[in-house]
């Protein structure tokens, strides 16, 4: 049975993926779990593996398109099927993705049929081929399935997405010649205002033509309708035309922009005595000859102190609390390009040398932009540690859909009470930055204090 190979979801809110490169070309034998293709998300390069061991058929996404999540660009047969003719798409025909001008095959046609469908889009036993998930969200935004063409034949959840989202509001752009209705999705729409871009200028990749986020260019058309000049977004009436804004970038921007206008935070303070721990970061050095860094120590405690308060391990989404089985804490780590969170999986079960070789790999990684799919994947909790650029304290936004971020500010010697008397010790100032959706004050707060505990005490988690 052929199994499909289709552009994986890597990171939170993800849209597409660009391929870059086929290692492997149609009609090679492939193994599973060999690297077939090197896909680029916003924020990551990475290989994507065989699903299965068979023969690599119907490619259908080339080198520099950029395709839908969940959208199948290839299968591979069984070595045993006969090379029959694509059941994605026929000789000739254009793939189901985006170009890599952003523009996409309609993925409508003008019956509304699937390939190797039946009247209505209908499969031989009289039903519309879709996954479950895909038939859940249909029926939750009354979409006919019959309407929804893919490349396979069979619907899945991300093409039911974006049909809801090319034929959701119509936009008006009434700027004194006419105001001919446009047909956009509401980020296409918020994008168009903020780079000052006519939506009627613009062709329209989303099922029914409608315009779509991918559609909106990141520059304004040049007046001889040649590239456009590079500018940045929302470039302030003093600034001229600069460098134009990375993809990264403009990604962290827009998802940081999203968490702090849906998202009501709070932050709670914590300053803390580091005079034990950073006795347990001179032992742990030498008695391991590791390179265990102050934030590897945090990682320890932040996991050990979610095992004891699971109501923090937990995300925010589609309206409801998500409880999460495993602790996976994410180091916020800045690059040229913008910022990457990679993920530290089960720290509360990792030993400190662990801990730091897992950070150390993950860094060099994200540094040379190679982070792998589970790098940066499941992550329920985030550390932001500018302690070592002289920063005493900051208040970090909350990395969607988690509830809460750790800011941790640098350690200085600073007059505290010790034993009733003035002493200098050395402190830490942490700020707990909380969704109030997914947290409430009492919650946060035990859990800064019992993590205020550990950092003060460390020797508290032999117990």
């Amino acid at each position: 049975m052929p199994t499909n190979v289709i552009m994986p979801a890597l990171e939170l809110a993800q849209e597409t993926g660009k391929v870059l490169r086929w290692m492997k070309a149609p009609g090679d034998t492939v193994r599973k779990g060999e690297p077939i293709v090197e896909i680029e998300t916003d924020k990551v390069t990475v290989e994507i593996e065989a699903p299965a061991t068979g023969i690599l058929r119907d490619v259908t996404a080339r080198e520099g398109d950029i395709v839908p999540v969940g959208h199948t660009i290839a299968i591979i047969a069984a070595p045993t099927d006969s090379a029959a003719p694509s059941s994605l798409s026929p000789p000739g025909s254009a793939p189901s993705s985006l170009s890599p001008q952003g523009s996409a095959i309609s993925s409508l046609s003008p019956q509304g049929r699937g390939q190797g469908e039946g009247p209505s889009g209908q499969g031989s036993d009289g039903r519309v081929k879709a996954s479950p998930l895909a038939r859940k969200v249909a029926e939750e935004h009354g979409v006919d399935l019959a309407r929804i063409k893919t490349a396979t034949g069979k619907i899945e959840k991300a093409d039911v997405i974006a049909y809801v989202e090319g034929q959701k509001a119509v936009a008006t752009a009434g700027n004194g010649r006419g105001g001919r209705l446009v047909a956009a999705s509401p980020k296409a729409r918020r994008l168009a205002a903020e780079r000052g871009i006519d939506l009627r200028g613009l062709t329209g990749s989303g099922p029914g033509g409608a315009v779509i986020a991918v559609d909106v260019p990141l520059t304004l058309p040049s007046p001889q309708g040649g590239e456009g000049v590079a500018e940045r977004v929302r470039v302030a009436p003093q600034v001229a035309a600069g460098e134009r804004v990375g993809t990264v970038w403009r990604i962290m921007a827009e998802r940081m922009t999203a968490s702090w206008t849906s998202a009501p935070h709070f932050y709670l303070v914590r300053e803390v005595n580091v005079a034990r721990l950073r006795s347990w970061l001179e032992t742990a050095r030498k008695q391991t000859g590791a390179r265990i860094t102050y934030t590897d120590l945090l990682v320890k405690l932040v996991g050990a102190t979610l095992a004891q308060h699971p109501r923090v391990n937990v995300s925010w989404k589609d309206g409801a609390l998500e409880r999460h089985a495993e602790i996976n804490v994410g180091l916020a780590v800045a690059l040229e390009d913008g910022l990457v969170v990679p993920v530290i999986h089960r720290a509360d079960t990792l030993g400190l040398q662990d801990i730091a070789a897992r950070r150390e790999e993950l860094v060099t990684r994200a540094q040379a932009g190679k982070l792998r799919p589970a790098d940066i994947q499941g992550g329920v909790f985030t550390i932001s540690n500018l302690g070592m650029y002289g920063v005493d304290a900051f208040s970090a936004i909350v990395n969607p859909p988690q509830a809460a971020i750790l800011a941790v500010g640098r350690i200085a010697d600073r007059v505290v009470p010790v034993n009733g008397q003035p002493g200098v010790q050395p402190t830490m100032v942490l700020t707990l930055s909380c969704d109030h959706r997914a947290l409430d004050g009492a919650r946060g707060a035990q859990f800064l204090g019992a993590l205020a505990d550990l950092i003060e005490e460390p020797l508290t988690l032999l117990v």
